[in-house]
């Protein structure tokens, strides 16, 4: 802090961007908790910058923290090898408004997170940077340590890449909310039938637990599958359970809660008007951070 309790340039410029930078650590590792740390580490080492030196400080906020990203990105790496189950990211309850924004809501969502997690660390820096984010070659050449022609081959290499295996455009929000909320009443009154009609016939159900707590060891796919497993789910649950809508990763999604606490947080892919993608995350580990609600930007 300056003298007069104002905030200094340097901690002004990290809180103009933190937003920002967050997502940016975000989408490259899938885990907020992490993103989290990263930040800790971006502001240790921009504290000690002298500005005076910085000609823009966004890029140069951008490139510290897509350093420190790729490190834990590794690490994380190392981690998921010895994940028990399906792994799926962090989740985020995300402001309604960040679903009008439909590039961000698009590249914040789990299906997307699961095919950024297909690449390798510095091809999924390169995109996020340059796809979301949109920073110039030489920003990004910077950032991830690689001249600008070999950053060009690997936003190429990546975007064709994620272009094979992206999830389909989004469909307009007010179909979207019309489908999810089928969905929701299907899941509360546990009506069999009705959920079955709203899943896409390929729809693909991950489901996270982390070892901790029970979850399907493999993807379910198929509409009489998924359907039967949520109405077996739910069938089996002894305690009083409450299920509420809530933004996920941008996009719709359910907090459901036994006797009050939040058991699973399920996010909802739809497109063309069925639902294609469930995620459920019911590792407790995974679930603090979605309680509370967080800023993204870009």
């Amino acid at each position: 802090m300056s003298h007069r309790g104002e905030p200094d340039p340097a901690t002004e410029a990290f809180l103009t961007h933190r937003n920002l930078l967050f997502t940016v650590a975000y989408e490259m590792l899938g885990m907020a908790a992490d993103a989290e740390d990263v930040l800790q580490e971006t502001w240790l080492r921009w504290a000690d910058v002298d500005l005076g030196t910085v000609r823009d400080q966004r890029a140069y906020l951008v490139k510290i923290t897509t350093r420190q990203a790729l490190t834990r990105l590794r690490t994380l790496g190392r981690r998921k090898e010895s994940y028990v189950g399906p792994w799926l990211p962090e989740p985020l309850l995300t402001a309604p408004d960040v679903a009008e924004d439909i590039e961000l809501a698009d590249s914040l969502s789990m299906a997307m997170l699961l095919v950024l997690e297909t690449l390798g660390p510095t091809e999924r820096a390169v995109f996020v940077l340059r796809e979301v984010f949109d920073l110039g070659y030489d920003e990004i050449a910077e950032a991830v340590d690689k001249t600008p022609p070999a950053v060009r081959q690997i936003a190429h290499r990546a975007r064709s890449h994620v272009a094979a295996r992206r999830p389909r455009e989004a469909v307009a929000r007010a179909e979207t909310l019309a489908v999810f909320e089928a969905f929701q009443r299907a899941i509360q009154t546990g009506d069999l039938q009705s959920l079955v009609d709203i899943l896409a016939p390929g729809v693909v159900a991950l489901s996270d637990g982390g070892g901790i707590k029970q979850a399907m060891p493999r993807p379910i796919v198929g509409a009489e599958k998924v359907a039967n497993l949520f109405a077996l789910l739910l069938g089996t649950v002894g305690a009083e359970l409450s299920v509420e809508p809530a933004q996920i990763n941008g996009s719709p999604g359910l907090f459901l809660r036994l006797d009050g606490v939040l058991d699973m947080v399920v996010a909802v892919r739809i497109d063309e008007g069925l639902v294609t993608g469930l995620y459920s995350v019911r590792n407790p580990e995974k679930l603090s951070h979605v309680q509370r609600e967080t800023a993204v930007s870009r």
